[in-house]
């Protein structure tokens, strides 16, 4: 054995004892004829002691950072303890020490407040994950998984791998692609999902499924988005929608009780997409706090102000007690929500003062009285800002929606270390695609409508001759048997209840615009399969690595996955992707076009 202990494992009940370490120096620190080391591993800390003799063998054999050492010696009391390190009340009085190997001067500094940069980082990320910030994540992510494993295996699902060499059936992102060398002109894909499987598993009778499995989309990058990403899949047969919600709400709190020591009493609210929409203007609404959208178009129009009477929509939020927010700070929201990525030309507000005093920036039109009613319909108090934009309508609330989420961020509002869930439900089954002319799902082709709306389905034809007419089409107001699970403003689990009659679900294919010859292609083994006794079934998949990265307190995922690609999908360590041999290009049949 290279060790008898690790080095975060003694106490001062080992004083005494004389013990093994292995690990990595962290630090050298030389006091004339003495040295101390720092002996790192994953475990923790230890500090060593050089006496005078073993201090002039350092002189001869010199270690330093990184080095990998075995030293044998005896556990002694520390002088000057160290309370912030969990080994900080003893030391190991060196006997005998070994290089077990040396080091190249680190790129950047291993410690926690290091000096690297992110692609320096990410370029030498084996040397990243020994930082103990690094490894804390990491840490975090197992106890995830292992209480999502725990949980499952208590409700009696059982762990089903699935193939990550499919049939390609594009519909939602890009699939990844790899050629087949044996069959040349042939292709797999790479799975965006279990999707299929996980129904084909509820036909052939396997009630409960779960992995925690690797997906792949190609898609643009951003800080919560990889192109290969970690879900926990789950699939349950004969139930309805409150048995998924039930289920899986059981298993958050689980994890939040074993990773955090979070207990969560209260079930977690609920709430329809049409009033997720309509009072925050996205569909994973953060409920950490207020700020609602008002909506007030009737109060604002007919005043001779031009921006509000050609408005489509007219939106406000009450900021509130902000009687001391600045001027330069509203001159600075304006500028912000004139970005290119939030697209508006103009903030308007309201400040509401003591004793019905108003002042803003629509004076010259708005009357004292005109105020009141503006900041009546607002809901809007004494001491409070109203912040008010105009124009499009589906700019407008995507604005809105983004101006509410900053100034919860600019007052606070938005805690790390405050968790809210809540579900949303009853999606639109169907989003037209104007570019395409053509109805496309919301969620996937495989969600079922709610059960009420199930005729309106089956016996209206999809077909639409003209973009203006989707709106008015039966389909237009179809709901989706389908869920998110919302925590702080992400989403981080989304699912259905399944179609599972082979006559609806080849009616879902036909409204997305495939011919039955397509739909044969591409999905006869599932249509095949609902011919066979299918049951009824549904689920949800969790995002894994959002859900670690916001229990760690983070916006992004890329610390919580051990070798991440940046946000060009590029692997810095590996240098992937790359191109290959041109022996290998000949074997498969493939031409490469220059670029």
């Amino acid at each position: 054995m290279f060790r008898t202990h690790t080095c975060g494992e003694l106490r001062l009940a080992d004083i005494g004892s004389k013990v093994t370490l292995a690990g990595w120096v962290q630090t050298v620190r030389k006091f004339g004829s003495i040295t101390f080391v720092d002996l790192r591993d994953r475990y923790g800390i230890s500090q060593l002691l050089f006496g005078e003799e073993l201090n002039r063998e350092l002189d001869r054999n010199p270690i330093g950072r990184e080095f990998v050492v075995q030293v044998s010696g005896i556990v002694a009391e520390r002088t000057n303890k160290n309370k912030q390190i969990e080994t900080g009340d003893i030391e190991i009085i060196v006997e005998a020490f070994k290089i077990l190997n040396g080091s190249s001067t680190p790129p950047f500094t291993i410690t926690d407040d290091t000096d690297g940069g992110d692609d320096l980082r990410m370029k030498f990320r084996y040397l990243d994950l020994r930082r103990n910030a690094v490894k804390k994540n990491l840490e975090l992510r197992y106890a995830v998984n292992r209480a999502a494993r725990n949980f499952l295996h208590q409700q009696g699902f059982m762990d089903i791998e699935t193939p990550f060499l499919i049939k390609s059936t594009p519909e939602g992102a890009r699939d990844f692609v790899v050629p087949s060398r044996m069959n040349q002109g042939e292709f797999y894909a790479l799975p965006q999902s279990p999707q299929t499987f996980k129904q084909l598993l509820m036909v052939s009778g396997y009630d409960r499924y779960y992995q925690i499995v690797k997906c792949f989309r190609d898609e643009d990058l951003r800080a919560d988005r990889q192109p290969e990403f970690t879900q926990i899949d789950c699939e349950m047969s004969f139930v309805e929608q409150d048995d998924i919600l039930n289920m899986f709400e059981g298993m958050i709190k689980y994890i939040f009780n074993e990773v955090k020591g979070i207990k969560i009493k209260e079930k977690f609210e609920r709430m329809t997409w049409e009033y997720a929409m309509y009072h925050y203007g996205n569909d994973k609404p953060d409920i950490r706090f207020g700020m609602t959208l008002q909506h007030i178009e009737e109060t604002c129009r007919g005043r001779g102000f031009k921006v509000f009477d050609e408005a489509e929509k007219i939106l406000a939020i009450v900021v509130p007690d902000a009687g001391e927010y600045t001027r330069k700070q509203i001159d600075e929201l304006t500028e912000w929500i004139r970005r290119p990525q939030v697209g508006m030309t103009g903030l308007v507000y309201i400040r509401c003062g003591n004793g019905g005093a108003y002042k803003s920036s629509i004076d010259k039109f708005f009357d004292v009285e005109s105020l009141r009613r503006i900041a009546t319909a607002c809901q809007a108090a004494d001491g409070d800002i109203i912040l008010i934009l105009a124009g499009k309508q589906e700019r407008t609330i995507k604005a809105m929606s983004e101006l509410r989420l900053e100034m919860g961020e600019r007052l606070g509002l938005r805690k790390k270390n405050e968790f809210r869930l809540l579900w949303v439900t009853d999606f639109p089954l169907f989003e037209y695609s104007e570019e395409d002319n053509r109805w496309v799902a919301r969620h996937h082709p495989f969600t079922a409508p709610k059960p009420e709306d199930i005729a309106t389905m089956v016996e209206n034809d999809p077909e639409i001759k003209d973009a203006s007419q989707y709106l008015m089409h039966p389909y237009a107001g179809i709901k989706a048997n389908a869920y998110d699970m919302v925590l702080n403003g992400n989403e981080i689990g989304g699912g259905s209840i399944r179609i599972y009659q082979r006559d609806l679900q080849e009616k879902m294919f036909a409204a997305l615009g495939m011919t039955r010859e397509e739909s044969l292609q591409k999905f006869g083994f599932l249509l095949g399969a609902f011919d066979y006794g299918a049951p009824p079934h549904g689920g949800i998949a969790f995002g894994f690595d959002r859900l670690c990265a916001i229990l760690g307190g983070s916006e992004g995922i890329r610390d919580f996955i051990a070798f991440p690609k940046n946000n060009a999908g590029w692997d810095v360590m590996l240098e992937a992707p790359s191109a290959i041999d041109q022996s290998q290009l000949n074997e498969l049949g493939i031409v490469v076009k220059g670029y």
